[in-house]
């Protein structure tokens, strides 16, 4: 009876709670639910909605990605099609605090260029720098060892704020992006944080000012603010801010056909390390830089006839520029218009002026999109050329030429003086604005050439001979070296009497060989590879011809120096001596100005020595000099050949007699009392000092060491070398002449050299330790032996002090 009791207790119990559950549900008006399964939750979405952050009150710009300005934050919409995608971003200085960097930055300067990906991870859109370095195909097993080997740094992470209405995107908030102190885009580099004393970025002072999208390219402008101990102006404000412009840019999916590099030919180049290669190592792919040029009309373009490419070079003259020199700077660009023409483009290269506000209020010299000219409000003396490349091809995007303003007195001031002699028009401060507006186009040109691809090429001004740079009828037709990439600046070989000849450089024939060779279309050629047979022959066309060798100036080979003019540097300097030995003497009259001081004269002044050093160096590197001309294997003939023991022998013979010996010609009293108290005996000491320290230099005498022991009586020994040149500088011992100051100091330095010499190699004693000691030994007994034949007073102090100087150096081992 109990367990009945029970049973039917419970279930009494089991209807009541059924019954309450029941109306329970009905007063709320829901469908009952069994309480052993009790409603679940719906999970929070951890998105936003789309239109409550992107509202009505919303700034957007559409292109590659839309871009929204909501009250004080900025937004991209992403679009997940171009995930993945490789974009170039480039990091420059729009506006640039007074003596940042030093003087060679300024408003436009690339401050960093990297490839770029946004990527999804679950909840968040992450940027990636992503380097090219190292590749593989992606169809090789090797890729996977690759990427896991070089892994790309995250830049930025960002949470999904919302999706666009149809999924296609993302919104992410980037206003930090730009408004913290991140290393890949801030315009300080740790030497100048550490320079100034950089502390922190003030947020508070930090602002987002322009964000506009473009159908290739995203455009940000931010002002950064830092606070700095020492900032480089403005000093008592205790801080630096700069304008950044970032320009984001989306490469081609597919990268232009890439041209391999062949030293034979310079070129700016990108590098590659292929581990997918067929050879039996890691194979080093190097491309050369260049804009992608592609005839309108391939069919017209295979007949031989010119023809338009699809997208020409352009460049945009700067707003800043002076009006006077826009023409100028107009054909500096244009000139390379011919070059072109010998790749069978015409109008390959085009000069326009930047438009108006009016005309295109979005136009920005820091624009992905635009090359410009940029004329900078600078004391800085230089102009540069540089470009932004895609690292997968080497394509050129584009690039900026940068004109200091001051470099206009450079070039007034050495035309003066190394062509002041034989031109009448250069003898003054004023000098003729075309002729100004001569070298300003000549300059703009060699820039351009950098940023078409071209690096220096200081073996061209080598291919003609030195007495041709007196000809009216050579330099008019070829310039003064056989490229406008050398650093032959004028023609100081000209003479007094050479009527008619050229004294400012141009373009020559190696500007429109290396612009066939590098930008000639080769549609047969479906790789890289595949072109190499074909260029190949074009420098095999060329060879032996010296207009048409490539050297990018080293301290070892006399045929490829900068500012150096002709293919003899001992007649080149011989001829530039005799003009400074007339421009010395005339230099207050052609530079005095009434009511003004010898300021300009003094500049000059230094100049001149700063000319003559040059000179001077350029025979230098003829002892010991060694030729590079770079060669491969199917060629005849070396890489490397040491310069003939005459030339050497000769060389030396003008070291001793025109560099060496005192310089009285540049020892003008007019000049001297003018611009100084004292200081030409330290000044022409110091020149002299210099060119003597550089010819003892040890890897010259190391080379003249290797050549004795390879060519024997056929070579110019280090040891004849030593006594030539002991015999010069001591050559008043043997018939008891004065010493004068200037000869002095330089005794006292060759002594000093040679000890350092001996102590340089004390560790591992070579045949320069041996030959230094023997010298110091000789020159301590001519010392010795002479001093007791000059009178008392300070040619025996000297010496007599040599003596001293040489025993306790000697002792000192």
């Amino acid at each position: 009876m109990k367990n009945i009791s029970k049973v039917l207790f419970l279930l009494l119990m089991l209807a009541s709670t059924v019954s309450y559950g029941q109306k329970k549900s009905k007063k709320k008006g829901a469908e009952p639910a069994p309480q052993s399964q009790p409603a679940k939750a719906e999970k929070k979405s951890p998105f936003k909605k789309y239109s409550d952050i992107v509202t009505s009150d919303a700034v957007t710009d559409e292109g590659l990605f839309k871009v929204h300005m909501v009250g004080e934050k900025y937004y991209y919409e992403v679009p997940f099609d171009l995930l993945n995608a490789d974009m170039l971003l480039v990091s420059r200085i729009s506006k640039i605090a007074a003596g940042l960097g030093g003087g060679y930055m300024n408003a436009g300067s690339k401050t960093n260029e990297q490839v770029v990906r946004w990527s999804r991870v679950q909840n968040n859109i992450h940027l990636r720098s992503i380097s090219y370095s190292n590749v593989a195909s992606d169809s090789l097993p090797i890729q996977l060892s690759v990427s896991a080997n070089n892994y790309d740094p995250i830049l930025a992470a960002f949470p999904i704020e919302a999706f666009n209405a149809d999924s296609t995107a993302a919104l992410i908030e980037v206003s930090d992006l730009f408004l913290s102190d991140n290393p890949a885009l801030s315009g300080l580099s740790e030497n100048m944080r550490r320079q100034y004393k950089v502390r922190n970025l003030d947020r508070k002072r930090s602002f987002i000012s322009r964000m506009a999208s473009f159908s290739e390219n995203i455009e940000v402008r931010h002002d950064l603010t830092y606070n700095a101990t020492e900032p480089p102006s403005n000093f008592r404000s205790g801080t630096i801010s700069m304008e950044m412009s970032q320009s984001m840019y989306l490469l081609p999916e597919v990268p232009m056909q890439p041209r391999i590099y062949d030293q034979r030919v310079g070129w700016f180049t990108i590098r590659q390390i292929d581990y997918g290669s067929e050879a039996l190592k890691s194979d080093v792919k190097t491309y050369i830089r260049r804009w992608k040029l592609e005839p309108k009309d391939p069919e017209a373009y295979a007949r031989g006839e010119l023809v338009e490419p699809i997208n020409p070079i352009v460049y945009y003259l700067d707003p800043a520029t002076p009006e006077k020199w826009r023409p100028y700077f107009r054909q500096g660009i244009e000139d390379w218009q011919q070059a072109f023409e010998a790749a069978g483009f015409k109008n390959a290269i085009i000069a326009k002026d930047a438009p108006t506000k009016e005309e295109d209020p979005d136009w920005s010299p820091e624009d992905a999109r635009y090359s410009t000219v940029r004329y900078v409000a600078s004391t800085t003396r230089n102009a540069v050329g540089p470009s932004v490349s895609d690292p997968r091809s080497g394509e050129i995007i584009e690039s900026d030429i940068i004109w200091y303003h001051n470099h206009l007195r450079s070039y007034r001031n050495r035309y003066l003086l190394e062509t002041g002699a034989a031109n009448p028009s250069a003898r003054t401060l004023d000098t003729p604005e075309e002729e100004i507006g001569e070298m300003m186009r000549r300059v703009i040109s060699h820039e351009v050439g950098h940023a078409l691809g071209l690096p220096h090429n200081m073996k061209a001004s080598y291919a003609y001979p030195t007495d041709s740079l007196r000809s009216a009828s050579f330099t008019q037709k070829w310039g003064l070296a056989a490229t406008i990439m050398d650093y032959t600046r004028y023609n100081y070989v000209a003479q007094p009497g050479d009527e008619g000849v050229r004294f400012v450089r141009m373009l020559g024939p190696y500007d429109e060989y290396a612009i066939n060779w590098g930008y000639r279309y080769i549609p047969e050629a479906n790789s890289a590879e595949d072109e190499k047979p074909i260029l190949n022959k074009w420098i095999a066309e060329k060879a032996g011809d010296p207009k048409y060798l490539f050297g990018g100036g080293n301290s070892f080979d006399p045929s490829s120096q900068t500012e150096s003019v002709g293919d003899d540097p001992v007649k080149a300097s011989r001829y530039g001596l005799a003009n400074l030995k007339i421009v010395a003497p005339n230099l207050v009259k052609w530079t005095s100005t009434p009511g003004e001081g010898y300021a300009d004269l003094e500049e000059l002044y230094g100049e001149l020595i700063g000319v003559w050093t040059r000179f001077a160096a350029h025979v230098i590197t003829n002892i010991g000099g060694v030729y590079e001309e770079f060669k491969t294997t199917d060629q005849s003939g070396t890489t490397y050949t040491p310069i003939a023991k005459s030339a050497q022998i000769e060389s030396m013979k003008f070291l001793n007699e025109d560099v060496f010996s005192t310089p009285d010609w540049l020892l003008q009293k007019e000049i001297l009392n003018n611009i100084g108290p004292s200081g030409a005996v330290a000044a022409v000491g110091s020149m002299q000092s210099r060119l003597l320290s550089n010819l003892l230099r040890k890897d010259r005498l190391e080379r003249m060491i290797e050549n004795e022991a390879l060519n024997g009586a056929e070579a110019y020994k280090l040891t004849t070398m030593l006594s030539d040149l002991r015999k010069g500088l001591w050559s008043e011992l043997s018939a008891t002449k004065e010493i004068d100051t200037y000869r002095r100091n330089l005794q006292r330095a060759h002594v000093e050299m040679l000890a350092g010499l001996m102590k340089q190699d004390e560790k591992n004693r070579t045949d320069i330790s041996a030959a230094a000691r023997a010298e110091l030994k000789t020159i301590q007994g001519m010392a010795k032996s002479a001093s007791s034949r000059y009178p008392s007073g300070i040619f025996q102090y000297h010496l007599k002090d040599i003596d001293a100087l040489i025993e306790s150096k000697l002792s000192e081992e």
